[in-house]
């Protein structure tokens, strides 16, 4: 079986033993279905290079190498890329939440993980770059993980979110956190390992996602999801940059407001879709094209690195699709407003009106920070 193959079910379990502390896991969201490989992104990626944005030096946290935790070796030969990743992925095993939080637990997980990734999906080795456990030990997973974001310039290609292979560093947790948060310990050496990925890359901290933004599945949690705002916060002061926005993630197959503002914000940059509300084909090749335009990973995705350059300043006496997209965002938000594609006195009323509910500058003036808002 290939690491490109998806035969299993997402809601298939596991029964695996760790030989550690515990005698079996229920392996989840990671554990039990192949994530899809994908080609090299054909287009240019926006990240700055290391140290462009006023990055503090991050201290390297403490990583077990696959030797370390006696690793097997992989069936075929590891893909190093020339490319450098663009975002970081965070995934929980979906295991039970352990209370042996000792190192030799964290290597057993580490063994079992590629047991099974190997042995049940025919992976070539662990399908995450690394795995932290609820005692706090990071571990190597795919091989050549530790070595590429040493360099700092290349990615090892995992199997860990489809479509996301060749430009996302996947991090698994150990744990369920549906509906428990992850330990202290588990969290504060998750941001100390993004921080450092996004040092040595280059990774803007707007650019750390749960796996169920790109992928149908639970991944990482609810819990763990609604702690990635602080996971960016923390990791942006780390490196020194400012405290991201965090912007909705909109892809193929969803439907709503939300899309009918990527179409018509799209729209005003020349590219012709239907402002219908539905992310179908033609508009995931919309937003590829403006995506390759803009020099951002041409993914079809529309996520922060997108939302940044889609978004615009928007006035007073601007007329255009884009101010369509912010009156039909007013409108369905209660706001009275006849949707004619002209910023007039009555729509900055309302975004004014908008701001102060939304505790940002009630300027009239619809910037990144009001986009920001008109979309959650």
């Amino acid at each position: 079986m290939s690491e490109s193959s998806n035969p299993l079910n997402r809601r298939t379990f596991l029964k695996a033993s760790l030989g550690v502390g515990t005698s079996v896991v229920i392996a989840g969201t990671e554990l039990r279905f192949p994530a899809e490989a994908e080609a090299a992104p054909s287009s240019p990626d926006n990240t700055p290079p290391p140290n462009s944005f006023n990055i503090n030096a991050v201290t390297p946290p403490t990583i077990a190498n696959c030797t370390a935790w006696n690793a097997r070796q992989p069936s075929s030969p590891i893909e190093m890329l020339s490319t450098k990743p663009t975002k970081v992925i965070v995934h929980h095993t979906a295991t039970p939440n352990s209370t042996d939080y000792s190192q030799a637990h964290a290597y057993s997980l580490s063994r079992s993980i590629q047991n099974y990734h190997m042995d049940s999906n025919g992976w070539i080795d662990t399908g995450q770059q690394f795995t932290i456990s609820r005692g706090g030990y990071i571990t190597e997973g795919r091989h050549r993980s530790l070595e590429a974001l040493q360099g700092g310039t290349q990615h090892v290609r995992g199997a860990h979110c489809s479509n996301q292979n060749d430009v996302a560093v996947g991090i698994e947790n150990e744990g369920t956190y549906t509906t428990v948060s992850p330990p202290q310990a588990l969290y504060n050496k998750l941001v100390a390992l993004i921080a450092y990925i996004c040092q040595q890359y280059g990774i803007p901290s707007t650019q750390i996602y749960g796996h169920r933004d790109f992928n149908a599945t639970q991944c990482p949690g609810d819990k763990l999801y609604a702690m990635l705002p602080q996971i960016r916060t923390d990791v942006a002061a780390a490196i020194g940059g400012p405290a991201p926005r965090t912007w909705p993630v909109v892809q193929r197959g969803q439907s709503g407001e939300r899309v009918k503002t990527v179409q018509y914000l799209l729209r005003e940059y020349g590219i012709n879709v239907t402002a219908d509300g539905i992310f179908g084909p033609a508009t995931e090749t919309a937003v590829k094209t403006f995506q390759t335009s803009k020099g951002v990973t041409a993914d079809g995705v529309v996520a922060a690195a997108t939302w940044e350059v889609l978004a615009f300043v928007t006035r007073r006496n601007d007329s255009g699709d884009a101010v369509r997209a912010i009156q039909s965002q007013l409108i369905s938000k209660s706001y009275s407003l006849t949707l004619d594609g002209f910023f007039g006195a009555s729509t900055e009323t309302a975004v004014r009106s908008f701001q102060t509910s939304r505790s940002i500058l009630s300027d009239g003036i619809v910037g990144l920070d009001t986009w920001n808002q008109l979309v959650k």
